[in-house]
Protein backbone atom coordinates (compact mmCIF):
# COMPACT_ATOMS: atom_id res chain seq x y z
CA UNK A 1 0.00 0.00 0.00
CA UNK A 2 1.44 3.37 -1.05
CA UNK A 3 2.32 5.80 1.71
CA UNK A 4 0.42 9.03 1.72
CA UNK A 5 2.75 12.00 1.59
CA UNK A 6 2.62 14.22 4.68
CA UNK A 7 3.97 17.25 2.82
CA UNK A 8 1.78 20.31 3.06
CA UNK A 9 -0.02 21.37 -0.04
CA UNK A 10 0.66 24.93 -1.23
CA UNK A 11 -2.13 27.34 -0.31
CA UNK A 12 -4.76 27.74 -2.99
CA UNK A 13 -4.72 31.06 -4.80
CA UNK A 14 -7.74 33.26 -4.24
CA UNK A 15 -9.17 36.14 -6.16
CA UNK A 16 -8.44 39.70 -4.92
CA UNK A 17 -10.77 40.74 -2.15
CA UNK A 18 -11.87 37.19 -1.34
CA UNK A 19 -11.51 36.16 2.32
CA UNK A 20 -8.99 33.51 3.26
CA UNK A 21 -10.31 30.02 4.06
CA UNK A 22 -11.94 30.09 7.45
CA UNK A 23 -11.88 33.88 7.65
CA UNK A 24 -14.95 36.00 8.20
CA UNK A 25 -16.12 37.68 5.00
CA UNK A 26 -15.43 41.44 5.05
CA UNK A 27 -18.32 43.83 5.46
CA UNK A 28 -19.44 45.32 2.18
CA UNK A 29 -18.75 49.03 1.70
CA UNK A 30 -21.55 51.48 2.29
CA UNK A 31 -21.90 55.08 1.14
CA UNK A 32 -19.24 56.22 3.58
CA UNK A 33 -16.84 53.57 2.34
CA UNK A 34 -17.32 54.56 -1.30
CA UNK A 35 -16.91 58.25 -0.47
CA UNK A 36 -13.69 57.45 1.37
CA UNK A 37 -12.45 55.41 -1.60
CA UNK A 38 -12.89 58.46 -3.82
CA UNK A 39 -10.10 59.97 -1.65
CA UNK A 40 -11.53 63.45 -1.01
CA UNK A 41 -8.14 64.66 0.24
CA UNK A 42 -6.83 64.51 -3.32
CA UNK A 43 -9.61 66.67 -4.77
CA UNK A 44 -7.83 69.99 -4.05
CA UNK A 45 -5.39 68.93 -6.77
CA UNK A 46 -8.29 69.18 -9.23
CA UNK A 47 -9.87 72.35 -7.84
CA UNK A 48 -6.74 74.51 -7.44
CA UNK A 49 -5.46 74.50 -11.06
CA UNK A 50 -8.90 75.32 -12.47
CA UNK A 51 -9.20 78.23 -10.03
CA UNK A 52 -5.75 79.49 -11.01
CA UNK A 53 -6.40 79.17 -14.74
CA UNK A 54 -9.64 81.11 -14.30
CA UNK A 55 -8.05 83.76 -12.11
CA UNK A 56 -5.21 84.28 -14.59
CA UNK A 57 -7.56 85.26 -17.44
CA UNK A 58 -10.00 87.15 -15.22
CA UNK A 59 -7.17 89.27 -13.86
CA UNK A 60 -6.23 90.24 -17.41
CA UNK A 61 -9.87 91.22 -18.05
CA UNK A 62 -9.89 89.02 -21.13
CA UNK A 63 -13.10 88.36 -22.98
CA UNK A 64 -14.10 84.76 -22.65
CA UNK A 65 -16.74 82.14 -21.96
CA UNK A 66 -16.26 81.97 -18.21
CA UNK A 67 -18.97 79.41 -17.51
CA UNK A 68 -16.73 76.86 -19.23
CA UNK A 69 -14.63 76.96 -16.06
CA UNK A 70 -17.35 74.89 -14.37
CA UNK A 71 -17.07 72.24 -17.07
CA UNK A 72 -13.27 72.32 -16.77
CA UNK A 73 -13.70 71.78 -13.03
CA UNK A 74 -16.04 68.85 -13.69
CA UNK A 75 -13.47 67.27 -16.01
CA UNK A 76 -10.66 67.70 -13.47
CA UNK A 77 -12.70 66.35 -10.55
CA UNK A 78 -14.06 63.37 -12.47
CA UNK A 79 -10.60 62.47 -13.74
CA UNK A 80 -9.18 62.68 -10.22
CA UNK A 81 -11.94 60.53 -8.75
CA UNK A 82 -11.73 58.15 -11.69
CA UNK A 83 -8.00 57.65 -11.29
CA UNK A 84 -8.48 57.04 -7.56
CA UNK A 85 -10.94 54.22 -8.23
CA UNK A 86 -8.80 52.92 -11.10
CA UNK A 87 -5.82 52.76 -8.74
CA UNK A 88 -7.96 51.00 -6.14
CA UNK A 89 -8.90 48.38 -8.72
CA UNK A 90 -5.49 47.93 -10.37
CA UNK A 91 -3.45 47.84 -7.15
CA UNK A 92 -6.02 45.53 -5.62
CA UNK A 93 -6.02 42.93 -8.40
CA UNK A 94 -2.21 43.05 -8.60
CA UNK A 95 -1.96 42.41 -4.87
CA UNK A 96 0.10 45.56 -4.28
CA UNK A 97 -2.32 46.88 -1.66
CA UNK A 98 -1.61 43.90 0.60
CA UNK A 99 1.43 45.90 1.72
CA UNK A 100 -0.32 49.24 2.27
CA UNK A 101 0.03 51.13 5.54
CA UNK A 102 -2.57 53.79 4.67
CA UNK A 103 -6.36 53.48 4.69
CA UNK A 104 -7.64 50.18 3.29
CA UNK A 105 -8.87 50.04 -0.29
CA UNK A 106 -12.17 48.64 -1.52
CA UNK A 107 -10.72 45.98 -3.81
CA UNK A 108 -7.91 44.72 -1.60
CA UNK A 109 -10.07 44.60 1.52
CA UNK A 110 -12.92 42.80 -0.22
CA UNK A 111 -15.35 45.56 0.72
CA UNK A 112 -16.38 45.81 -2.94
CA UNK A 113 -16.15 43.51 -5.94
CA UNK A 114 -13.24 44.40 -8.26
CA UNK A 115 -15.58 44.67 -11.25
CA UNK A 116 -17.77 47.13 -9.38
CA UNK A 117 -14.79 49.34 -8.52
CA UNK A 118 -13.65 49.18 -12.14
CA UNK A 119 -17.15 50.10 -13.34
CA UNK A 120 -17.22 53.19 -11.10
CA UNK A 121 -13.83 54.25 -12.47
CA UNK A 122 -15.05 53.82 -16.05
CA UNK A 123 -18.23 55.81 -15.31
CA UNK A 124 -16.11 58.68 -13.97
CA UNK A 125 -13.95 58.64 -17.09
CA UNK A 126 -17.01 58.59 -19.35
CA UNK A 127 -18.56 61.54 -17.52
CA UNK A 128 -15.27 63.43 -17.74
CA UNK A 129 -15.18 62.72 -21.46
CA UNK A 130 -18.76 63.97 -21.83
CA UNK A 131 -17.98 67.24 -20.05
CA UNK A 132 -14.85 67.62 -22.16
CA UNK A 133 -16.86 67.00 -25.33
CA UNK A 134 -19.16 69.90 -24.46
CA UNK A 135 -16.11 72.13 -24.05
CA UNK A 136 -14.84 71.05 -27.45
CA UNK A 137 -18.19 71.69 -29.12
CA UNK A 138 -18.51 75.16 -27.58
CA UNK A 139 -14.94 76.23 -28.31
CA UNK A 140 -14.68 74.41 -31.66
CA UNK A 141 -11.14 73.41 -30.65
CA UNK A 142 -11.34 69.84 -31.91
CA UNK A 143 -7.73 69.04 -31.11
CA UNK A 144 -8.71 69.12 -27.44
CA UNK A 145 -10.31 65.72 -28.01
CA UNK A 146 -6.82 64.29 -28.36
CA UNK A 147 -5.73 66.00 -25.15
CA UNK A 148 -8.70 64.51 -23.32
CA UNK A 149 -7.98 61.04 -24.68
CA UNK A 150 -4.36 61.28 -23.53
CA UNK A 151 -5.49 62.45 -20.07
CA UNK A 152 -7.86 59.49 -19.66
CA UNK A 153 -5.19 57.08 -20.91
CA UNK A 154 -2.70 58.56 -18.44
CA UNK A 155 -5.23 58.16 -15.62
CA UNK A 156 -5.73 54.49 -16.42
CA UNK A 157 -2.14 53.47 -17.16
CA UNK A 158 -0.81 55.09 -13.97
CA UNK A 159 -1.40 51.75 -12.24
CA UNK A 160 -3.32 49.86 -14.95
CA UNK A 161 -2.17 47.82 -17.92
CA UNK A 162 0.75 45.45 -18.15
CA UNK A 163 3.43 48.10 -17.59
CA UNK A 164 1.99 50.90 -15.44
CA UNK A 165 4.19 53.97 -15.44
CA UNK A 166 3.38 54.67 -11.78
CA UNK A 167 5.29 51.48 -10.97
CA UNK A 168 8.31 52.79 -12.86
CA UNK A 169 8.76 56.13 -11.08
CA UNK A 170 7.08 58.47 -13.56
CA UNK A 171 4.00 59.33 -11.51
CA UNK A 172 5.28 62.71 -10.33
CA UNK A 173 6.01 63.83 -13.89
CA UNK A 174 2.52 62.87 -15.03
CA UNK A 175 0.92 64.66 -12.09
CA UNK A 176 2.92 67.81 -12.86
CA UNK A 177 1.90 67.74 -16.51
CA UNK A 178 -1.79 66.95 -16.10
CA UNK A 179 -2.72 68.56 -12.78
CA UNK A 180 -0.30 71.42 -13.26
CA UNK A 181 0.28 72.42 -16.86
CA UNK A 182 -2.74 70.89 -18.63
CA UNK A 183 -5.35 71.76 -16.00
CA UNK A 184 -4.19 75.34 -15.39
CA UNK A 185 -3.20 76.44 -18.88
CA UNK A 186 -6.02 74.37 -20.35
CA UNK A 187 -8.62 76.15 -18.24
CA UNK A 188 -7.31 79.55 -19.35
CA UNK A 189 -7.36 78.45 -22.97
CA UNK A 190 -10.90 77.07 -23.03
CA UNK A 191 -12.20 80.23 -21.36
CA UNK A 192 -10.38 82.89 -23.37
CA UNK A 193 -8.64 81.13 -26.25
CA UNK A 194 -5.24 82.31 -25.00
CA UNK A 195 -2.89 81.39 -22.16
CA UNK A 196 -1.45 84.47 -20.41
CA UNK A 197 1.98 84.34 -18.80
CA UNK A 198 0.39 84.30 -15.34
CA UNK A 199 -1.27 81.00 -16.17
CA UNK A 200 2.06 79.40 -17.01
CA UNK A 201 3.58 80.59 -13.74
CA UNK A 202 0.57 79.26 -11.85
CA UNK A 203 0.84 75.95 -13.71
CA UNK A 204 4.44 75.61 -12.54
CA UNK A 205 3.47 76.42 -8.96
CA UNK A 206 0.47 74.14 -8.56
CA UNK A 207 2.13 71.39 -10.56
CA UNK A 208 4.95 71.35 -8.01
CA UNK A 209 2.52 71.11 -5.09
CA UNK A 210 0.61 68.30 -6.82
CA UNK A 211 3.86 66.41 -7.37
CA UNK A 212 4.80 67.01 -3.73
CA UNK A 213 1.55 65.32 -2.67
CA UNK A 214 2.58 62.19 -4.57
CA UNK A 215 6.13 62.33 -3.23
CA UNK A 216 5.05 62.35 0.42
CA UNK A 217 2.43 59.68 -0.30
CA UNK A 218 5.05 57.41 -1.86
CA UNK A 219 7.53 58.22 0.90
CA UNK A 220 4.99 56.93 3.40
CA UNK A 221 4.72 53.65 1.47
CA UNK A 222 8.36 53.35 0.44
CA UNK A 223 9.14 50.09 2.25
CA UNK A 224 5.83 48.49 1.34
CA UNK A 225 6.20 49.51 -2.32
CA UNK A 226 9.73 48.13 -2.38
CA UNK A 227 8.44 44.82 -1.03
CA UNK A 228 5.63 44.76 -3.59
CA UNK A 229 8.01 45.51 -6.46
CA UNK A 230 6.47 48.93 -7.09
CA UNK A 231 9.38 51.12 -8.22
CA UNK A 232 8.02 54.56 -7.41
CA UNK A 233 10.29 57.58 -7.57
CA UNK A 234 10.77 57.39 -3.81
CA UNK A 235 11.84 53.75 -4.07
CA UNK A 236 14.27 54.67 -6.82
CA UNK A 237 15.92 57.68 -5.16
CA UNK A 238 15.50 56.71 -1.51
CA UNK A 239 13.89 58.30 1.53
CA UNK A 240 16.46 61.06 2.09
CA UNK A 241 16.36 62.32 -1.49
CA UNK A 242 12.55 62.13 -1.42
CA UNK A 243 12.44 64.41 1.63
CA UNK A 244 14.75 66.90 -0.09
CA UNK A 245 12.71 66.75 -3.29
CA UNK A 246 9.53 67.40 -1.31
CA UNK A 247 11.05 70.53 0.21
CA UNK A 248 12.14 71.84 -3.20
CA UNK A 249 8.72 71.22 -4.73
CA UNK A 250 7.05 73.08 -1.86
CA UNK A 251 9.46 76.02 -2.15
CA UNK A 252 8.98 76.69 -5.88
CA UNK A 253 5.34 77.91 -5.58
CA UNK A 254 6.38 80.63 -3.16
CA UNK A 255 9.18 81.76 -5.47
CA UNK A 256 6.44 82.18 -8.06
CA UNK A 257 4.42 84.25 -5.59
CA UNK A 258 7.49 86.37 -4.92
CA UNK A 259 7.74 87.20 -8.60
CA UNK A 260 4.01 87.92 -8.97
CA UNK A 261 4.11 90.37 -6.05
CA UNK A 262 5.91 92.75 -8.44
CA UNK A 263 2.69 93.09 -10.42
CA UNK A 264 -0.21 92.15 -8.13
CA UNK A 265 -0.59 94.03 -4.83
CA UNK A 266 -2.63 91.25 -3.16
CA UNK A 267 -0.17 88.49 -4.05
CA UNK A 268 1.92 88.93 -0.83
CA UNK A 269 -1.07 87.69 1.15
CA UNK A 270 -0.49 84.25 -0.38
CA UNK A 271 2.67 83.98 1.73
CA UNK A 272 0.32 83.26 4.64
CA UNK A 273 -0.08 79.79 3.13
CA UNK A 274 3.44 79.15 4.43
CA UNK A 275 1.73 78.55 7.77
CA UNK A 276 0.53 75.29 6.21
CA UNK A 277 3.43 74.55 3.88
CA UNK A 278 6.29 74.95 6.36
CA UNK A 279 4.87 72.45 8.90
CA UNK A 280 4.31 69.99 6.05
CA UNK A 281 7.95 70.32 5.00
CA UNK A 282 9.27 70.03 8.57
CA UNK A 283 7.14 66.98 9.32
CA UNK A 284 8.21 65.29 6.08
CA UNK A 285 11.86 66.05 6.78
CA UNK A 286 11.79 64.57 10.28
CA UNK A 287 8.99 61.97 10.17
CA UNK A 288 9.75 58.51 11.48
CA UNK A 289 6.29 56.99 11.30
CA UNK A 290 3.63 56.59 8.64
CA UNK A 291 1.15 58.51 10.79
CA UNK A 292 3.37 61.61 10.68
CA UNK A 293 3.59 61.39 6.90
CA UNK A 294 -0.19 61.05 6.67
CA UNK A 295 -0.42 64.36 8.54
CA UNK A 296 2.10 65.92 6.13
CA UNK A 297 0.05 64.57 3.23
CA UNK A 298 -3.11 66.19 4.58
CA UNK A 299 -1.34 69.51 5.14
CA UNK A 300 0.05 69.43 1.60
CA UNK A 301 -3.41 68.84 0.14
CA UNK A 302 -4.83 71.74 2.12
CA UNK A 303 -1.86 73.86 1.03
CA UNK A 304 -2.73 73.14 -2.61
CA UNK A 305 -6.33 74.25 -2.14
CA UNK A 306 -5.63 77.41 -0.13
CA UNK A 307 -2.70 78.38 -2.36
CA UNK A 308 -4.76 77.88 -5.51
CA UNK A 309 -7.80 79.79 -4.32
CA UNK A 310 -5.71 82.50 -2.67
CA UNK A 311 -3.46 83.17 -5.65
CA UNK A 312 -6.43 83.04 -8.03
CA UNK A 313 -8.12 85.74 -5.95
CA UNK A 314 -4.94 87.82 -5.84
CA UNK A 315 -4.68 87.69 -9.62
CA UNK A 316 -8.36 88.55 -10.09
CA UNK A 317 -8.70 91.68 -7.95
Amino acid sequence: MAKVSSAKRPPARRRPGAPARGAVAPQRAGVRGWLGASRPRTLPLAIAPVALGTGAVWGQRLDGTYWLAFLALAVALLLQIGVNFANDYSDGVRGTDRYRVGPSRLTASGAAAPRTVLLVAVICFVLAAAAGAVIVIVTQQWWLLAVGAVAIAAAWFYTGGTRPYGYAGFGEIAVFLFFGVAATAGTSFVIAGVVPAESWFCALAIGCIASAVLVVNNLRDIEQDRTAGKRTLSVRIGARASRILFGILMAVPFLVVGYLTLFYPLAPLVFLVLLLAVPAVLITATARTARELVLALSLTGITALVYGLGLAAALSF
